[in-house]
């Protein structure tokens, strides 16, 4: 009994329209024309029954219908890639991915499963790393990094948004002294992490109207030590939202004061100029799947 199933350029037509929710940039990724991207489409709605895309002037979303219906075509894609990288000839392919260690630690292992499972001839080499990389120069995939996106000579685009805010363990803010307002930090010591400029500090300072210029300080090189200083009752340290989720519901640190700003402040991703590989691009998609669904999960702990 032969199969219905649909032409595979219509089916990868539709897969990248779904994910940039814009025929162009489906274009781009495929190296065709909107036109054609366009037409696929309608190929594949006319063969379906049923519309996928709502279509407005300078905007495109999909019907509830297209939205199943991705979520199905993104799955048989993932199950083709993954057997494709079972079968083929050679070795496992890696992808190199040059990051901070606290991201690695608190963002990116306790997900990583799911990567694992999606993608299993895919390996990961992961190189903790704080300062700026030349990514032409080095041989690293991609890079993840932390900041406001301004580097010299770096081509950044953001993974995803960050929010900051004082955080303590709460031993430290019950033996005192009180936090009531922003002022009551400078009775306690400051954590901060390595960085070029103290952004994160500033940043929030600013947005508080607090001057750090009698603060107490403690500069220490990576923000896992950071954290753990908190953790230990050391002082207080600007808490990152993407990474401490899970320290303030176990009630390892706490917020002391109702302020966090975002101040542009995000994870970034910096990618070469070159192509990346089938693997790369596959955990970049993964990547950026896993941070939409993290601040949609972070959007709605907010409202409730």
């Amino acid at each position: 009994m032969s199969r219905r199933l649909p032409p595979l350029a219509a089916l990868r037509a539709f897969e990248a329209a779904g994910r940039h929710l814009s025929f162009s940039k489906a274009g781009e990724e495929l190296l065709v024309s909107q036109s054609a991207i366009s037409h696929h489409i309608q190929t594949l709605e006319a063969s379906l029954g049923v519309p996928l895309f709502v279509r407005r002037t300078r905007a495109v979303s999909l019907t509830p219908e297209g939205a199943r219906y991705l979520a199905t075509v993104r799955q048989a894609f993932d199950l083709l890639v993954a057997g494709t990288d079972a079968v083929a000839v050679g070795t496992k392919a890696t992808v190199r991915v040059s990051l901070l260690a606290s991201f690695a630690t608190h963002w990116l292992m306790p997900r990583l499963g799911r990567f694992r499972e999606r993608h299993p001839g895919v390996d990961l080499a992961l190189d903790p790393s704080v300062g700026v990389i030349d990514i032409e120069a080095s041989s690293a995939d991609l890079a993840i990094r932390y900041g406001q996106g301004q580097w010299p000579g770096v081509e950044a685009a953001m993974l995803m948004p960050d929010r900051i805010s004082p955080v303590m363990s709460p031993a430290l803010l019950a033996r005192g002294p009180k936090i009531e307002g922003p002022e009551d930090l400078l009775a306690h010591d400051l954590l901060f992490s390595y960085s070029r400029t103290l952004f994160e500090w500033a940043s929030w300072t600013e947005a508080a109207g607090l001057d750090l210029a009698t603060a107490r300080r403690t500069l220490l090189h990576d923000y896992n030590i950071v954290l753990q200083a908190a953790i230990d009752g050391q002082g207080v340290c600007m808490g990152r939202q993407c990474l401490i989720g899970d320290k303030l519901a176990a009630g390892l640190l706490v917020q002391p004061l109702p302020l966090s700003v975002t101040a542009g402040i995000a994870w970034w991703l910096v990618l070469p100029k070159r192509k990346p590989s089938r693997a790369a691009a596959a955990f970049l998609d993964w990547l950026v799947e896993e941070a939409a669904m993290d601040q949609s999960n972070s959007s709605m702990a907010r409202l409730i």
